[in-house]
């Protein structure tokens, strides 16, 4: 018997995390089956599911390295059934870069790989500078100056659109 839907991830720092989460709480109070793993936790088979989410974090304006090697490992099993794709970052806290066809990062992920999923989103991450280590969090101000974005070295911004995330969860019920 197939279960209806999995959901992989990576999370440096928790946001990606926290969206799964959020979404496996909305598909399981609509009564859908849904398994949530890390890609360091899933060692499963896709084959046993309808339907496939991948999320990932983005850290110096990539995915994660093991989200990219397993897609790539399985692109034609993921091409075979209803697949997703969605990426956390936070260029994506600005409203012309919020979708996933004017989010640089995720049309510059699609360039370098051969998959192509039923349905991809974006979400925006949050910004939490105490929580990273002196070197991320002097590179993250250098990327958010340069950005225009928020630089206090005390900064604590959650970006993430928590109706869209809903969104979309309700919309994996009906791919």
């Amino acid at each position: 018997m197939q279960k209806n839907l999995l959901i992989i991830y990576s999370s440096v720092d928790g946001q990606t995390l926290k969206i799964c989460n959020t979404v496996t709480k909305h598909l399981k109070e609509n009564n859908q089956g849904v398994d949530l793993f890390s890609i360091d936790d899933f060692h499963g088979d896709i084959n046993a599911y309808d339907k496939i989410v991948i999320g990932s974090s983005i850290r110096y304006g990539v995915h994660h390295k093991k989200i990219i090697e397993f897609i790539k490992a399985h692109t034609d099993e993921l091409e075979a059934k209803t697949s997703i794709f969605f990426s956390v970052n936070l260029v994506a806290r600005k409203a012309e870069k919020n979708a996933p066809d004017t989010n640089p990062y995720v049309v510059k992920f699609f360039k370098t790989i051969d998959w192509k999923p039923t349905y991809v989103e974006v979400f925006a991450g949050k910004i939490d500078y105490k929580k990273y280590t002196f070197f991320d969090r002097k590179m993250i101000q250098l990327i958010m100056w340069m950005t225009k974005g928020p630089t206090n070295k005390d900064a604590e911004i959650e970006y993430t659109n928590w109706d869209r995330v809903k969104d979309f969860s309700l919309k994996l019920i009906d791919l």
